[in-house]
């Protein structure tokens, strides 16, 4: 009986298959093996009890559901195969016939990738990029350079302004009584840096060293500490010190001290100009490409997406996002601690963007299949050299963690990428 696939509703249907008689008996003698070892019978020593001991004593059917359940997956997975579906979940297994000496009848009911019915993808129109860099850019940048070179030197009179830094002591209260994480001494805080609770710093701008302020905020809503959010609070403040930024001059030593690559201030701008320029194209190509690939999505047609789709594109996420924040030392624990959230509230931050994700996967391997992309064993072999030296790996080691299929699928996706992305026009 070949595997017979019957459509049940937009994703789903149902496919029926049988396990053929050899296998069948192969699935029963390795479950005797297993299930002997822990035999008791008189006259045998354990785990030595014939089969023909075993079948008259408890029936050959004691061994059926361990022997289903070896030869279940390669029957599933041949079925699927032969009957050319995508499953997106794991199949509901009903067992339809299970009769001595007959092949076994399974009906298993599966979810399947929807089908995708592209429209446009290229030649699509995109928003026109601004490429140019400004001689205003260029002095930003500057700026932002000399303010990173800036010495705080102390302020001896005259009041605070926005951008000193003030070293303060504080103790803050909520209702008359102190909490934890509110109070600390010599604290260096930047005027404007908004690093604190809202309103925070603006009320201590004009006042000068000496003086006590008391600061009267109110905790947002949303504060991650919940005891605290929304509650109106005094900090005791004491301003020790008042420093102010010293700015270098620009000129050519500047531009030496910050880049040891240039001789001169004119060099270091024309550095500067380079990476804005490079930084913006690559920008540029950015949004092009997100804008074109987001059209060929709308301009498809996707009927319906497997709820089970989308859960595994959340916790796709999750895990990367999790194993990026373990690489830098942090467990998903720590993570949950030091935000104040919940594998929960992380979930409900992915779903949010799963569902565009997944339509889009969806697209761009249709747009793989529309333009028949194959990629060949050279472009495989030089996407494992790539990994490796991108993640710092033997080549060995990358061809043993992703298979051939896996890496020809990201090649493919890429292909696909380029040809929505270079065939659209900028208007």
């Amino acid at each position: 009986m070949a595997a017979k696939w019957e459509k049940k509703g937009t994703n789903d249907g149902e496919l029926t298959f049988e396990i053929d008689i050899n296998k069948i008996n192969e699935g029963l003698d390795k479950a005797f093996q297993r299930v002997r070892k822990n035999l008791n019978v008189p006259g045998f020593r354990k785990g030595k009890v014939p089969r023909q001991v075993f079948n008259r004593m408890y029936g050959e059917a004691a061994l059926y559901e361990d022997a289903l359940n070896i030869v279940l997956p390669d029957a599933y997975d041949s079925a699927v195969e032969e009957a050319k579906l995508e499953p997106v979940d794991q199949p509901e297994i009903n067992v339809e016939k299970m009769d001595m000496n007959e092949p076994w009848v399974i009906k298993a009911k599966v979810t399947v990738k929807p089908e995708v019915k592209l429209g446009d993808y290229k030649d699509l129109t995109v928003s026109k990029q601004d490429r140019d860099v400004t001689a205003a850019d260029v002095d930003a940048e500057l700026e932002k350079r000399r303010e990173d070179q800036a010495e705080l030197v102390l302020k001896e009179d005259g009041k605070s302004e926005k951008g000193d830094t003030v070293v303060i002591d504080y103790k803050g209260t909520v209702d008359g009584e102190a909490f934890e994480g509110g109070s600390a001494d010599n604290y260096s805080l930047e005027l404007g840096s908004n690093s604190f609770i809202p309103g925070f710093e603006d009320q201590l701008i004009g006042h000068a060293a000496g003086e006590d302020v008391d600061v009267k905020v109110t905790f947002p809503e949303d504060y991650q500490a919940k005891d605290l959010a929304g509650k109106e609070a005094i900090f005791a403040t004491k301003i020790h010190e008042v420093k102010t930024k010293e700015l270098p001059e620009l000129d050519d030593e500047f531009a030496k001290d910050v880049d040891e690559e240039v001789d001169s201030l004119d060099e270091l701008k024309k550095k500067i100009e380079d990476d804005l320029v490079q930084k913006k194209n690559e920008a540029a190509d950015g949004a092009i490409q997100d804008e074109a690939i987001a059209k060929a999505v709308e301009n498809a047609t996707i009927e319906d997406l497997p709820e089970a789709m989308i859960d595994q594109e959340v916790h796709s996420q999750m895990n990367n996002y999790l194993g990026n924040m373990q690489r830098q030392g942090i467990s998903p624990e720590m993570y949950y601690q030091l935000t104040g959230t919940s594998e929960a509230d992380l979930h409900t931050q992915f779903e949010k963007d799963a569902d565009r994700q997944v339509r889009t996967n969806l697209v761009l391997e249709a747009i793989v299949q529309a333009e028949k992309i194959e990629p060949s064993e050279e472009e495989i072999d030089a996407e494992i050299k790539d990994l490796a030296e991108e993640y710092n790996m033997e080549e060995k080691a990358v061809r043993q963690t992703l298979t051939n299929d896996m890496l020809a699928h990201d090649i493919s996706v890429k292909k696909a990428i380029e040809i929505v992305t270079d065939s659209a026009e900028e208007k």
